[in-house]
């Protein structure tokens, strides 16, 4: 015959067991309110609108922000709000991407963020799913992170190489212009003795090409939806591709150093003078 106190153990492991088996149970329902893992990574996905665009490994867009010009974020404050910024410490990368793109700033407040070609990456807060692409062209500031992209737009102040600021027009001016640049964003600039679809500058031998050197590719990819994809060809300069908008061959300033964000190029040879200047929107074609 069993003691009562047998009985009484037997009871309250019986009691616990249940317990357990009910909480396992719970845990596995379909409703657990743990919040999901943060992406450990970025992948090319493809998009209807955009073709292959970069999200995390989620499936949540990246976006471009034309304000980082230079090699920081301008996205402070309330605008971290609406386009939070993108970061994870030992980025996986996705198929049809390169590690050597991607990189890391510290922001002005401290916190880290991943970049792509030199470009913060961030996410929009409006974008409910994965997929979704709100955010693009939002203000005719933000662009939809791309891998391919040909040229990419910069939206800063412009400083000469003299150190006084201009507008795209190469007039004195205070305020923000935007501008083309590579995709790593080097500004590209405009020749104003260009003819239509010709170089009027570079020399058969390439000898002055270290000054202003032409802004060469192999094709034409995509193009930030803010721009007219339509405006860009290509013309060949003495065996070599280069890169047109609007009908107006496209150059990099050398004293520019390959400097994301240098404009130095506003102010040459004669400050004021208009000979070299940036390219945008407003910009006449030939």
């Amino acid at each position: 015959m069993k003691s009562p106190n047998f009985v009484y153990l037997l009871t309250i492991a019986t009691g616990i067991m249940i317990i357990g088996a009910s909480c396992k149970k719970s845990s596995n329902n379909g409703n657990n309110s743990n919040p999901p893992s943060n992406p450990t990574g970025v992948v090319l996905a493809s998009n209807s609108t955009f073709g292959n665009i970069i999200t995390d490994n989620k499936g949540r867009t990246l976006y471009f922000f034309f304000n980082d010009a230079a090699s920081g974020s301008a996205c402070t404050g309330d605008c971290l709000v609406a386009w939070p910024s993108f970061y994870e410490d030992n980025l996986s990368i996705g198929a049809g991407l390169n590690a050597s793109d991607f990189g890391v700033i510290t922001r002005t407040d401290g916190v880290k963020q991943s970049t792509f070609k030199g470009w913060p990456l961030y996410y929009f807060q409006n974008d409910a799913k994965p997929g979704d692409v709100n955010g693009d062209k939002v203000g005719n500031l933000w662009a939809v992170a791309k891998a391919d992209y040909t040229v990419m737009v910069a939206n800063a102040q412009l400083v000469g190489q003299d150190g006084a600021d201009y507008n795209d027009q190469g007039v004195a001016a205070n305020g923000a212009s935007m501008y083309l640049t590579d995709p790593t964003g080097k500004t590209l600039y405009l020749f104003s003795k260009d003819s239509a679809n010709r170089n009027n500058f570079t020399k058969s031998d390439f000898s002055n090409d270290a000054i202003w050197p032409i802004d060469q590719v192999s094709g034409i990819s995509s193009i930030p939806s803010v721009l007219n994809k339509d405006q860009f060809s290509t013309i060949t300069v003495f065996g070599k591709t280069q890169l047109t908008c609007k009908g107006r061959p496209l150059y990099f300033f050398g004293q520019d150093n390959s400097v994301k964000g240098a404009t130095k190029g506003v102010s040459v040879p004669t400050p004021g003078a208009g000979i070299w200047k940036v390219i945008n929107n407003n910009t006449s074609a030939l």
